[in-house]
């Protein structure tokens, strides 16, 4: 019996000093040859939260509640996708406000701006749900003492990031921001994105675009990340570009 206990006890790796520096599943230990049972149910704990971010719906009425301070309009628009599981299956679904959308928008219209602001679930509704108003809040104060103007604010559901380009274009802006939940992971099923794009029309690509991740209180916090958006707005304002030939030619922008 105690040779037995002994062969199978639970047995740390040399390295498990570093998982004070990162959230990563690293330096998991071995009980024997096997991955310890404490590990594999931390594993599965984990699944399930990023499987239920995937699905989280967006909560508008809190979220137009806690954006009304701002007293700037707020429109919630749809995409194409009319259901969670054609938005996971139709990517591209996911990219264009779908028609009774479109209309709602072009009615709201009435003069252009410089920066549309967009809030759209992603593939984690959750990250929005807990961070977007945190960032607004901290963003739309930097915009306007920079005197730019700001579009009504949009709330996008079933929404990919480039559906900001279509929002941006009627909306008539010069650039667009998008604030999507990014795809989640098995240590951050509430990570947020913010998406730069300047003169926002249909058709963008990715290279096209600027962006600033893991906006989330463990990772990239709130002021921080305001602060950057902030800043690479008012950049690509000034140089008129953004994606990769701004980061190309402004390497200290983010530091």
């Amino acid at each position: 019996m105690k040779k037995f206990l002994k062969q199978n006890s639970f047995i740390p790796d040399a390295w498990e000093s570093l998982k004070a520096f990162t959230n990563a599943r690293i330096a998991l230990g071995r009980t024997g040859v096997a991955t310890p049972l404490k590990e594999i149910l931390d594993f599965r704990m984990c699944h399930a939260h990023a499987r239920d971010a995937v699905y989280s719906v967006l909560n508008i009425d809190g979220l137009t509640a806690a954006l009304q301070p701002f007293q700037i309009p707020i429109i919630t628009v749809n995409s194409k996708a009319n259901e969670r599981a054609v938005y996971l299956q139709r990517p591209d679904l996911g990219r264009k406000l779908n028609d009774a959308s479109a209309t709602n928008l072009k009615n709201e219209t009435s003069h252009s701006a410089d920066v549309a602001i967009i809030i759209a679930d992603g593939l984690s509704a959750t990250a929005i749900n807990e961070h977007a108003v945190h960032v607004v809040k901290k963003l739309v104060p930097l915009l306007k003492q920079s005197v730019l103007t700001i579009t009504p604010l949009v709330i996008a559901e079933q929404a990919r990031v480039a559906i900001a380009d279509e929002i941006g274009a009627i909306l008539q802006a010069k650039l667009s921001v998008i604030l999507i939940g990014e795809r989640p992971g098995l240590s951050s099923p509430d990570s947020m994105g913010a998406y730069i794009t300047y003169q926002p029309v249909p058709g963008k690509t990715d290279e096209s675009r600027n962006c600033i991740s893991n906006i989330r209180p463990e990772g990239l916090e709130y002021g921080l990340a305001a602060a950057k958006i902030a800043k690479l707005i008012k950049t690509s304002l000034q140089l008129k570009l953004s994606g990769i030939s701004l980061k190309d030619e402004e390497q200290g922008l983010l530091k």
